[in-house]
Order: structure tokens, then sequence, then C-alpha cells
């Protein structure tokens, strides 16, 4: 529920500030604001459909409501061409309070408003998070055990223990960052420092589909180090075999496991059985009885903290704007450069996510940081998602404005009727697809 909750507000808060970014300019321009809903009181994308409201309350020429369908939510202004518009009306001249009657350049900034709300609140969101809470990094040279590689990893040439320097040339200073400048900048090889001497690793597309495909399930590279545990979870297999904090794992099944990466292969050998512990106490070694999971677990913290070098930076109040600007803009470079990936690298489409990816990166623990993260960093995609020049979509509207204004002849509007039918069936396949993304997992 704690998870739920976090994305629930998240997309609460996104879904009515983007929407009052076009209510803005509707009323600023004197268009008549018929609708302003949280979530659809229909069946989405179907307008006629089971029709009723959790609330309502007209306020002048305006019903603000809640509705049922929590997918989304929606301003309707009076005159603007869309699927839902009678056809009929169509025919009819524009009253001045539509959106049709309005000049191209008050029709564009309507249409912008909710993507200028998104784009401003993510900048703000990562400006204030950066002046409150500063910002962390892994530095990737300063790993006292250097790294821990997954299949994927170990296949492509990498080893347990080695440092990564570069990434195509470039330095890499933050471990946290592997994956995306492997995945989004296609790269073609990393350097590494493996027994004091420098190894280039290839990195073909093949593995870069591998690692795309392998994210959700496992962590391509991480910090190698001991298993230290740090708590143990009450009524767990751990707690019945005796484990207790401060211990430290060496070896399951009398295979010598120095490290947690080591110790996390041995338990997935393992799962559903018993194996038995080799555990480092004080001075002493003992050797416990404990069931695993079948998903792999004995039930217990590691100690992380102690061996994960953590690099905090700390901003002023302006120096935070800047931070925020800069990671902001990085953010919508990388939304452009993943629309790349999915067209360009095997099976990158099988990545796309909807509700339920969403639900499984919240945390499973009220933390504000993470959640004014994941609510910056999705205003943000839902800026650069909006501009798309599809039908439908409000970059879609902006298209045939920009159309519109450079050739100084209005888009017809039965051209605009039709095109927004076309782009609903897109964008209807595309949401079904992207939630489905649960059968993919």
């Amino acid at each position: 529920m704690i998870k739920f909750g976090q994305l629930f507000l998240s997309l609460t808060i996104l879904i009515t500030l983007h929407e009052f970014g076009h209510f803005f300019f509707a009323k600023r321009y004197k268009c008549r604001v018929e609708k302003f809903y949280l979530f659809f009181d229909f069946l989405f994308p179907f307008a006629g459909l089971l029709n009723f409201s959790i609330f309502k309350k007209k306020i002048g020429d305006t019903v603000y409501g809640l509705g049922w369908f929590p997918f989304g939510g929606y301003v309707q202004i009076a005159g603007m061409v869309d699927e839902q518009m009678d056809k009929a009306t169509l025919d009819k001249e524009p009253e001045e309070w539509e959106f049709r009657a309005k000049p191209a350049w008050q029709r564009l900034l309507i249409m912008m408003g909710g993507i200028l709300v998104n784009l401003i609140l993510g900048v703000f969101i990562y400006w204030m998070v950066f002046f409150f809470w500063g910002k962390s990094t892994v530095p990737a040279d300063k790993l006292t055990y250097g790294i821990a590689c997954d299949s994927t990893a170990l296949t492509m040439g990498l080893r347990d223990g080695d440092v990564v320097s570069t990434i195509d040339g470039k330095p890499l200073t933050n471990l946290n960052r592997v994956e995306i400048e492997i995945i989004m900048n296609k790269a073609k090889s990393m350097e590494v420092v493996r027994g004091g001497q420098k190894v280039t690793i290839p990195i073909s597309d093949d593995n870069i589909s591998t690692i795309l495909h392998n994210l959700k399930k496992s962590d391509f590279i991480s910090v190698r180090m001991p298993t230290e545990v740090a708590e143990v979870t009450k009524t767990s297999y751990a707690e019945a075999a005796g484990l207790k904090k401060g211990d430290l794992i060496v070896g399951v099944n009398n295979v010598a496991t120095p490290f947690y990466n080591e110790f996390r292969r041995e338990l997935v050998k393992n799962s559903g059985k018993e194996v038995e512990l080799a555990v480092l106490r004080g001075i002493d070694t003992v050797k416990l009885k404990s069931k695993v999971t079948t998903d792999g677990k004995v039930g217990f913290l590691p100690l992380v903290g102690k061996y994960v070098p953590v690099e905090e930076f700390k901003f002023g109040f302006f120096q935070s704007l800047g931070e925020g600007l800069s990671f902001g803009m990085e953010n919508i470079v990388m939304q452009a450069k993943q629309l790349v990936v999915i067209f360009t690298v095997k099976d990158a489409h099988k990545s796309v996510g909807g509700f339920y990816s969403m639900y499984k990166n919240m945390n499973e623990e009220w933390d504000w940081h993470s959640f004014w993260l994941f609510t910056a960093f999705l205003s943000l995609v839902l800026a650069f998602m909006n501009f798309l020049p599809i039908p439908m979509l409000d970059g879609g509207y902006i298209l045939f404005l920009l159309i519109e204004m450079i050739s100084r002849r209005k888009v017809p509007e039965k051209v605009l009727y039709y095109a927004n039918y076309v782009g609903l069936v897109f964008i209807l396949g595309l949401m079904i697809y992207a939630n489905t993304d649960w059968l993919r997992d």
C-alpha cells in the first residue's frame, strides 16, 4: 500500500498541474472551459461509455470533478477539435469563446500549457531536492574490492574485482550510471583496471540488448563487498538458523563465498532447499543450517554503507538551481535517446513499461527524497511524451498549429478531427502494450 500510495500521489500531482497549465492559458485568453477533471469520468478513451463522477461541482462555466477511471485527467475546452467533438459542430461558425475562434498563437500557448508546467515543475523539484538533500554518487575508482558482475557482465568479459575507468573513452565518475551510459549512448567499449593493468572490453549491440532486457532482474554490475549482516529479518529462516547482526558469511555448503554476489549465486542455486552457512562471528567460525526461500533468500539485510563509498555534494540555493536545470535537461535528452534505443536496439521495445513498472520502482518505505526524485523525473517524461507530434497528444495539436502559423493557412478542422481518431488508435495500442509489462516481466 505504501508503494501504491506514493505512485498515486505522484500521478495526482502531475496530472492536476498538467491540466492546470491548459486551464490557465484557456482562461487567460477567454476560452470557455467546460470541464476540469482529475481522472476520467468515462471509460477512457470511449467518451460515451460508463459516464459518472465520484465528485463534481459547477463553478461558473466549468464543472470541476473527480472521475472514477484513474488513468489520467482532462480539461474540456469549448470548440477544441478532437475525437469527442460532435461532428455537426464542425459545420458551424465558431463562437468567440471557443478555442477554434482564437488566434493561432493563443491556441499554441493553450496547448503548450501542460508541457510548460511539467517542464517547470520537473526542474523546480530537482532544484529543491538538490538544495535540501544535495547529491550523492558512488565513485567508480574508490571501490575497495572492485565490481561484482552478473552473468551478462561476465559473458562480455568483465570479471569480479575489476575497476571501471572509462566508457567509450569518457571517464566514469559514478558507478550508478554504467548501464545508462552503455544503453543510452550505445557504447562500443569500456576500459577497466584489472590487476593493475588496463583491459578494454568491447560492447556489441547484442550485449546492449541483453543488458536492457535484464535490468529489471539483476544489476549488470554492482559494488563487490563481503557478506556482513546488518539486520536479521524477524520470523525469517535466517533468524531461525541463529544468524546475528555483525556475522560475516564466508561460505555456503562448503563453497567459499567471500563476497556477497558469490553468496547470492549459491543461494539461488539452492532455492527452496536447506543450506549450511559458514559464518565468522568474532574470532570463531560457526556452522548454521538455514532454509532458503524459492527466490533464493534467507532473510537478512547486508551491511552496505560500510563497503559502498558514497560522495556527498551540497549546494547553495542558486547552485541548486543550476544543478536542477542541468539535471532536468539531461533527463529530457535521455528521453530522446531512449526513443532511438527502442527503435534501434534488438528487443528494446520489450522494456517499455506502464503503471506496473512504475509501481515496482517505488520504495517499500515512504521516502520523500526518492518520491520527489521520481515525481520530477516523471514530470519531465510527461513533458517530453506530450510534445511528440502525434495526433491526440498536445504535440499533435502543436504540429498542426505550427503548420498553420508558417503557411498562414488554417488546417481544415475535419483533418484535425480524423487525425485525432488515428492518434487515438495509436495511443490506445501503445498504452495497452505498455501496461501489459507485467506479462513480459
